[in-house]
């Protein structure tokens, strides 16, 4: 884990390449496999930096950029992943975030939202020691 501490209204691109140059993994490679980030972290210059890098990002899609890529159908890039969804685990607030888009039908989700909501439910069963 590694992190670098900005001015508040600094933005979170341009501290992206800093923040991996600090990030020391004990692999051969030197670098992680995936990168696991909150949807601050999904601009195309971070996704292109991991791209690059040959790393795999689990970034969710800010709702606003989803909602022009289905404005543009199939010229609008890659549409949003889906995945089966284990209801148990999708509550709450995590519900709104996780599900596609509005008339999709409920057992797809959009899988880096559904990764989060996963690990928020790992973590809390950590902290508990239920796990």
């Amino acid at each position: 884990m590694a992190f670098i501490l900005t001015a508040g209204q600094a933005g979170d691109a341009p501290a992206f390449p800093d923040v991996m140059a600090c990030l020391c993994v004990p692999r051969p490679s030197g670098r992680p496999d995936v990168v696991l980030a909150d949807k601050a972290y999904s601009s195309r210059a971070i996704r292109d930096h991991l791209r690059r890098r040959g790393i795999r990002a689990v970034i969710p899609t800010p709702a606003d950029q989803r909602g022009h890529r289905l404005r543009k159908g199939s010229g609008g890039g890659r549409p949003p992943a889906a995945v089966g969804v284990e209801r148990e685990l999708v509550t709450g607030s995590w519900r709104r975030l996780v599900v596609a888009a509005p008339g999709a039908e409920p057992s797809l989700a959009d899988r880096a939202a559904y990764s989060f909501c996963v690990l928020e439910h790992l973590h809390r069963a950590l902290c508990r020691r239920d796990a």
